[in-house]
C-alpha cells in the first residue's frame, strides 16, 4: 500500500508497505544537481553530498559510518544532473535510528574546514580517475558538446580548478537554500507503517526550513555538433546522440522500445551487427537519459581507430532504418517483454521501490501504479516507434563525439561518407 503525507515545513513523505520483506530502504531526495549550478558553483552539489558524511555536531564521520555498519545496513548517496539522494537500507526494526541519522546529517553537518580540505583531495582523485578512464570521460565530453553551454552539460564532479576554490562559506551558502522542505521528498519502502514513519520524520526533521530556493530551468537548444578529444589511446571511444522524450513525456514508452531494439540489449540490432556479425567492437550499447523537460538517446561504442568510419556508418544506417521501416511484430513483442520483464524484476528490491516512489512524486506529483506502466508499454504500436524515430533521427539534431587517435575532421568525414 502506498501512502503520502506533507509536513508543515513542506517535506513530502511517501511510503510503500511491503509486508513480506524484513528490510526498509529510506531516502532523502533533493532537487539539487548540475542543472541548478553555473560556472561558479559547478561541482558543489556533488561536493556537498560528500561533506554530509563528514561529521555533525554530535557524530564524527566514523560515528556515521559505524552506526549503519553495526546493524548490517547500507548508507550511500549519489548526485546527478537534477537530483541528489542520500539513502539507508536497514532491517525494519532499525528504521527510527536511520531516520535520526539522516536528519542529523541534513540538519547538523558542520562542514569542518579541515574536512573540506581533505575531501578536496578525494574529489580531485575522483576527477583524475575519470580522466584515466576514457570510456567514462567520453560521456562528460559528449554531454558538454550536446547540451552546448546549458547546465545539463556541466560535469557532476566539477572541474579541478573549481573544486580547489570551494570554501566553507561558499558550500554552506549553496547548501542552505536548497536543502529545505519544499525541495525535499522522503521516500521509504519495505516493512513499515506509514503513520509511524511520518511521526518519526516530523519529530526528527522539524528544524528544516520550509522555503527553498526556486529552481530556474531553461530548456536547452539542440543542434548537430561534432567534437574530438584527441588522446593516444588503443581504442577510439565514440558517442552518437540525439534528443529523446523527457521523463514525463507520454512518448517515453515508445522511446524505451526504440532503445531496446536499437542497442539496449544483447539481441539488439547494433550489438548483433557491430559485435556479433562484424566483430568491430567489444562494447556497444544505446541508452536513454531522461530529464524533467528534455532527454537524450546516446549510442556508445569503443573500437579501433581504423574501424571508426565503418562503425559510425553502421550506427547511422541503423538509425535511418528505424526512421524508415516499422518494427516487425516479432521485434515489437520482444522489446515489450524485455522492458516489462526488466521493470517487474527491478520491483523485487526495496531500493528500487523507494527510488520509484521518489521519482514519481518529483516528476508527476502522483504515484503511477505498476499496472499502468505495464499497460502503457503494451499500448505502444510499431507506428509510434517509427514516428518517434523519424522525429529524433534528424541530421540536424545528431551529435557525435569521440576520444582517442581521432580528429574532428575524421569524424566529419565518417559522417559524410555514411
Amino acid at each position: 500500500m502506498i501512502r503520502e503525507s506533507t509536513l508543515d515545513n513542506g517535506i513530502r513523505v511517501v511510503s510503500e508497505s511491503i509486508d513480506h520483506v524484513r528490510s526498509v530502504t529510506i531516502g532523502v531526495w533533493v532537487r539539487c544537481g548540475t542543472r541548478y549550478e553555473d560556472g561558479s558553483t559547478n561541482g558543489m552539489s556533488h561536493f556537498v553530498e560528500h561533506m554530509l558524511f563528514k561529521g555533525t555536531r554530535k557524530r564524527s564521520a566514523f560515528d556515521i559510518a559505524s552506526a549503519i555498519d553495526s546493524v548490517g545496513g547500507v548508507l550511500n548517496a549519489f548526485t546527478g544532473k537534477e537530483l541528489t539522494s542520500l539513502y539507508v537500507k536497514i532491517p525494519d526494526y532499525h528504521l527510527p535510528m536511520a531516520i535520526d541519522l539522516l536528519a542529523d546529517i541534513l540538519q547538523e553537518s558542520v562542514f569542518d574546514p579541515q574536512e573540506i580540505q581533505r575531501e578536496k583531495s578525494v574529489v580531485l582523485q575522483e576527477i583524475h580517475m575519470l580522466e584515466d578512464t576514457p570510456d567514462e570521460q567520453i560521456h562528460d565530453f559528449f554531454e558538454a558538446l550536446f547540451w552546448d553551454g546549458h547546465p545539463l552539460g556541466l560535469p557532476v564532479l566539477g572541474t579541478k580548478e573549481r573544486v580547489q576554490e570551494f570554501s566553507r562559506e561558499s558550500l554552506t551558502e549553496f547548501f542552505s537554500p536548497r536543502y529545505c522542505g519544499e525541495n525535499l521528498v522522503i521516500s521509504a519502502a519495505g516493512r513499515l507503517e506509514h503513520d509511524a514513519l511520518v511521526q518519526h520524520v516530523k519529530a526528527s526533521f522539524s528544524r528544516i526550513d520550509r522555503k527553498a530556493r526556486t529552481a530556474e530551468n531553461t530548456v536547452p537548444t539542440i543542434a548537430s555538433r561534432i567534437g574530438a578529444l584527441e588522446k593516444d589511446l588503443e581504442q577510439v571511444h565514440v558517442i552518437i546522440g540525439t534528443p529523446a522524450p523527457s521523463s514525463v513525456n507520454p512518448r517515453r514508452y515508445a522511446g524505451f522500445l526504440m532503445n531496446a531494439v536499437l542497442g539496449g540489449s544483447m539481441s539488439s540490432r547494433l550489438f548483433q551487427e557491430i559485435r556479433e556479425k562484424r566483430g568491430l567492437a567489444y562494447a556497444v550499447q544505446s541508452y536513454l537519459t531522461p530529464y524533467l523537460d528534455t532527454g537524450m538517446l546516446g549510442i556508445y561504442v569503443g573500437t579501433s581507430d581504423d574501424k571508426v568510419r565503418e562503425v559510425v556508418g553502421v550506427i547511422l544506417d541503423e538509425m535511418l532504418r528505424l526512421a524508415n521501416e516499422p518494427l516487425t511484430d516479432r521485434e515489437l513483442r520482444g522489446a515489450k517483454e524485455l522492458i516489462k520483464g526488466n521493470f517487474l524484476l527491478s520491483m523485487e528490491s526495496t531500493d528500487n521501490h523507494m527510488t520509484r516512489l521518489a521519482k514519481n512524486e518529483i516528476c508527476f506529483a502522483r504515484q503511477i501504479p505498476i499496472e499502468e506502466t505495464v499497460s502503457a508499454i503494451d499500448a505502444v504500436e510499431s507506428r509510434d516507434v517509427l514516428q518517434l524515430a523519424q522525429e529524433l533521427f534528424n541530421p540536424g539534431q545528431i551529435s557525435v563525439a569521440a576520444t582517442g587517435r581521432v580528429s574532428e575532421k575524421d569524424l566529419t568525414l565518417s559522417i559524410l561518407h555514411s
